[in-house]
């Protein structure tokens, strides 16, 4: 009716909410009182059929296995961006040169940037606060990736991090640009685009030393032999292990199994990996297929060790842990001065003289 009004009681912001309402007269018009408003929740079929890149955002009600799932994906990837931080830490004083040492800051400095991003993006779900989740990871039950439970003691192991972690990283976070968690995928655009330096700077240091005389291609051979089997595992156990992947493809939380980007990762790297000289190892057996790609042998890598060092039981697992937490104790201090400045200036307000 073109002369009835309609009287809103409180704003409605999204499609997911429903409301009951009376009409009566008022002033000689028509109006459509709303009397109450009430939230739709979805449950987790609507969110499979709606699910796609960019779909859900902080506004939706999502069903609690969905929250819980997201949140867990994001918590890993953030303690994740922290320990891998944590591991190159030390080579802004060990780097050769002054302008490695500045790259190493840069790179340490941008990837604790991306734990912050992605513990505010996990925190929008309502699970579990940042706080908690720095703390869960300092006193070991937070999880992360298996790359960075090992110690790197030697510069000759920088770019088995920067260039083949980092690239293997790049693989699987340029997929979860689709994530259907808007706040991950967001966060993506940026991460992304600072992980492609990351993997230039590791690609160039890896050039320098295979250029380098015949020690230090010597020491880097060894160190790809080392970290190879690591690296190939980063993507997560084989598809048929996979107890998470399921349910975040239906729910659009990834969109690739750890099998495919692994699969992925090898097609690319390799053919790298022998441009700069290196050798293949022996293990963990590479097929090479008629169409040139290549696949791993998964039979060949040590999924025992896998999985005791993805519970933080593995000695290297506690060597890390142990010195994140020491290193999060240390600065408990300035955490505290932050806060009570924080609670003294959302205190009251003093008026000024008139």
């Amino acid at each position: 009716m073109r002369n009835s009004t309609i009287r809103h009681s409180s704003i409605i912001a999204s499609h997911m909410c429903g409301c009951s309402y009376k009409t009566r007269l008022y002033g000689g018009k028509l109006v459509r009182t709303f009397l109450t408003i009430y939230r739709i929740d979805m449950n987790v079929d609507e969110v499979k059929d709606r699910a796609g890149p960019r779909e859900f955002s902080p506004k939706d009600d999502l069903p609690e296995e969905y929250r819980k799932a997201a949140t867990r994906m994001l918590e890993f990837h953030a303690n994740s961006e922290i320990m891998g931080a944590f591991l190159e830490r030390p080579f802004i004083r060990k780097a050769p040169s002054i302008e490695r040492k500045m790259a190493f800051s840069a790179k340490v400095q941008d990837e604790i940037g991306h734990g912050q991003m992605l513990y505010r993006a996990a925190e929008s779900l309502g699970v579990k606060t940042r706080e908690e989740m720095l703390d869960d990871l300092a006193n070991g039950d937070g999880k992360f990736l298996n790359c960075f439970h090992y110690p790197m003691e030697s510069y000759v192991e920088t770019p088995m991090i920067a260039f083949f972690v980092d690239g293997a990283a790049m693989r699987r976070q340029a997929t979860l640009k689709k994530s259907s968690w808007e706040p991950y995928a967001h966060a993506m655009d940026k991460i992304c685009f600072e992980e492609g330096m990351h993997v230039k700077h590791g690609e160039s240091i890896l050039r320098e030393l295979m250029n380098g005389s015949r020690k230090e291609q010597r020491m880097t051979q060894e160190a790809f032999e080392e970290w190879w089997p690591r690296i190939l595992q980063f993507f997560g156990p084989t598809d048929d292990q996979s107890t998470h992947h399921d349910f975040a493809a239906e729910v659009g939380l990834k969109t690739c199994t750890n099998d495919e980007l692994r699969t992925a990762f090898l097609n690319t790297y390799i053919p790298k990996a022998k441009k700069y000289g290196l050798e293949m190892p022996d293990e963990p057996r590479i097929r090479e297929n008629g169409d040139g790609s290549y696949e791993v042998v998964e039979d060949d890598l040590d999924w025992d060790e896998f999985f005791t060092v993805s519970q933080n039981e593995y000695e290297g697992s506690i060597e890390q842990i142990t010195g994140r937490r020491q290193a999060q104790e240390a600065v408990q201090w300035v955490r505290d001065m932050m806060d009570d400045q924080t609670t003294t200036n959302s205190g009251p307000q003093s008026q000024a003289a008139d």
